[in-house]
C-alpha cells in the first residue's frame, strides 16, 4: 500500500498541478498523511532543477500551516485524541521532549525523519506557546525542504542517491548545530536576566 501511495504521490510531479499537490501533501503531513512530502519535492526538483528552491518555498508553507491545523487538532481533542493514534510509549518521550525543550522540540523534529504530525498534535494537546511552535516550525521546515532544494538545484539526479543515503547523517549534524544554538540563546538569555536582577537590586 505504502509503495503505491508513493508511486501516487511523485506521479503528481508528471501534471500541470506539481506545485498545488506539493503544497497540499506538505500541508498534510503535519497534521495526517503517512509519506514526507521530500519525495514530491525531489521529483518537481529534478524535472525542473532551476525551480527547487521554489519548490522549497511552496513546500516550507504547506509544512508550516498543515502544522498549525495539526496544533489545532491537539487543541480542541486534547491528549485523549493523541493517545488514541499514538503509542502511549512514543506519546510520553514527546511530552517529556516538550517539557524540556518546549517549542523548540518541534526545531529537532521538524528537521528529521521522525513524524512531524505527531508533535504538531502534541504541541496543541499540551499547551505549547503557539508563537514560538510557529517560529520554531518555520525555522526548522524551512532548514529541511532549502537544504533539500539547494542540493537539488546543485547536484541534480545526484542528489536522490546522496539524501537517501546520507539524510540521518546531514540530521544529526542539523540537530548538534541546532541544539548548540538553543542552548547559547538560553545561556544568553540567563545571564541578561541576571544582569537586570542584579542591577534592580
Amino acid at each position: 500500500m505504502l509503495k503505491a501511495l508513493y508511486a501516487w504521490t511523485v506521479g503528481w510531479a508528471d501534471t500541470p498541478f506539481g506545485v498545488p499537490a506539493l503544497f497540499f501533501l506538505a500541508f498534510a503531513e503535519s497534521s495526517f498523511f503517512p509519506l514526507p512530502p521530500d519525495v514530491l519535492l525531489i521529483a518537481l526538483g529534478l524535472g525542473r532543477p532551476e525551480n527547487a528552491l521554489w519548490y522549497a518555498a511552496v513546500c516550507t508553507a504547506g509544512s508550516v500551516i498543515g502544522g498549525m491545523f495539526g496544533y489545532g487538532i491537539g487543541r480542541v481533542g486534547g491528549k485523549p485524541l493523541l493517545d488514541r493514534f499514538v503509542r502511549p510509549e512514543r506519546s510520553a518521550r514527546v511530552h517529556r521532549a516538550f517539557e524540556r525543550y518546549e517549542a523548540w522540540a518541534i526545531g529537532i523534529a521538524g528537521f528529521t525523519p521522525i513524524p512531524y504530525k505527531v508533535f504538531t498534535i502534541a504541541a496543541g494537546a499540551f499547551w505549547i506557546n503557539f508563537p514560538r511552535f510557529v517560529l520554531a516550525s518555520l525555522l526548522s521546515r524551512g532548514a529541511r525542504f532549502l537544504m533539500v532544494g539547494t542540493l537539488i538545484m546543485l547536484y541534480g539526479e545526484e542528489v536522490r542517491h546522496l539524501i537517501e543515503r546520507y539524510f540521518n547523517w546531514f540530521t544529526i549534524a542539523f540537530v548538534i548545530l541546532l541544539g548548540g544554538g538553543f542552548w547559547l540563546v538560553h545561556r544568553h538569555g540567563r545571564k541578561v536576566a541576571a544582569g537586570e536582577d542584579g542591577g534592580a537590586a
